[in-house]
């Protein structure tokens, strides 16, 4: 669904208090770009009709994309010399924007309002930051976790969560048989990037320069894998699907263990009526890794009005509407103060979703899959496609690692 959105404020003074005419009053406008948030159409007006109701003179369009077809329309908006002036991009797309130059570099203004910069969490934060300098501040925020489901657990003799990537493997492998498997995971956007860390496997160098990753101990990992997979304890959609297809097979109840972010608690619970409390446990994997894919909001350079985005910016993620984010949405925001404050009362109200949730603020430091990069999706592209083929059997895995090590190796040296 594509969708315009102009809301436009406009203050009733008296003719002699005006300075000059109205009519050479030109508004200030801006544009917002979102994320496939039209679901948010009423609260989004509100919030946007309270910024405007604020800064009298200012217009705001909103423009509003599916995933698949936001990336497209910013290029051409770049291209076009228009870009909108607030973007809601996620994952590492921000890092890409920045590398570009498409990006305002939004360190000083920070630093200016040091007050706003505090009350972001700060490892959060981090994820924008490309060669030292930010690029995004939170707006809606999530990392990896591991959802098991007890049921499936009880059934197969465990009765807590694995604690190693052998007690994984081994686990899914119990509680495969029939239509029944193990383990699920992620797969975009690095998402099964802790599978690897916690056995210690580097994409990189510290410096980003120089792939690390075609060792002994990969090539042993993704043996394991791609032997669990074979034998049905990991199911394949995890390799194969994306983010219906793997959520949609472990709300049916018939697997045991699921590797993906916070979010997908809400997608399940809603597909699965048997999910609560009781009979789905959030816990984090060995190690305390995980994978950030949060979304982040950034100011385009091309952005005509960047005080008024900026103001913008501000207004929408401090406490008034990231609160009303959170409790619309059930969401984390990357606010401190309102984060704290959503924690507080689910931990009251909805003791499963909190469990979920609390996840996201624990081993912030532990975050990976993250890599600064400014040419991410082609180190990605260049990365999958041999790993993928390496765990579905079709490649071996030192041939799939060799492969992806020159494929990685080439994308750095264009960077």
């Amino acid at each position: 669904m594509r969708r315009r959105h102009l809301l436009k404020a406009t203050v009733l003074m008296p003719a002699a208090a005006l300075p000059m005419p109205a009519i050479a009053q030109a508004p200030k406008k801006i544009a917002w770009l979102t994320w496939n948030l039209v679901h948010l159409e009423s609260h989004i007006k509100q919030w946007i009709a309270g910024f405007v109701a604020a800064n009298p003179g200012a217009e705001v369009e909103w423009i509003d994309k599916k995933g698949p077809e936001l990336p497209a329309f910013y290029q051409t908006q770049l291209v076009a010399g228009t870009p909108p002036d607030v973007i809601d991009i996620q994952g590492a797309l921000g890092l890409e924007y920045a590398g570009q130059g498409a990006l305002l570099d939004m360190t000083a203004l920070l630093a200016k309002d040091s007050a706003v910069k505090a009350n972001y969490d700060a490892d959060y934060l981090s994820n924008w930051v490309f060669e030292g300098k930010n690029y995004m501040v939170p707006y809606y925020v999530s990392k990896t976790l591991l959802f098991w489901n007890k049921n499936r657990f009880r059934d197969a003799g465990l009765d807590k969560p694995p604690a190693t990537f052998a007690e994984i493997i081994g686990f899914a492998d119990k509680m495969k048989g029939g239509e029944k498997t193990g383990l699920l995971t992620l797969n975009f956007d690095w998402l099964y990037w802790p599978f690897m860390q916690m056995n210690g496997i580097d994409l990189l160098s510290p410096d980003l320069k120089t792939p690390t990753f075609n060792t002994a101990k990969a090539a042993e990992v993704l043996s394991v894998l791609a032997d669990a997979t074979k034998s049905g304890a990991i199911n394949g959609i995890s390799w194969t699907g994306r983010w219906v297809e793997p959520n949609e097979a472990f709300a049916t109840g018939n697997v045991g263990m699921l590797h993906a972010h916070a979010p997908a608690y809400f997608w399940i619970k809603g597909k699965g009526p048997w999910i609560n409390g009781e009979t789905v446990g959030a816990t984090h994997v060995p190690g305390g890794w995980a994978t950030p894919n949060s979304h982040g909001l950034g100011i385009s350079k091309g952005s005509k009005n960047p005080e008024l985005a900026w103001a913008f910016v501000k207004h929408i993620t401090g406490n008034v509407v990231a609160d009303s984010l959170a409790r619309t949405a059930s969401v984390l925001t990357g606010n401190r103060t309102v984060d704290q404050a959503q924690l507080a009362r689910l931990q009251k109200d909805d003791p499963a979703a909190y469990d979920v949730l609390k996840t996201q603020f624990e081993f912030t430091d532990k975050m990976c899959g993250n890599w600064r990069l400014g040419n991410d999706s082609r180190v990605k592209d260049a990365f999958w496609p041999e790993f993928q083929s390496a765990v579905l059997g079709r490649k071996t895995p030192k041939a799939a690692l060799a492969d992806a090590e020159r494929r990685v190796a080439r994308e750095l040296r264009r960077a």
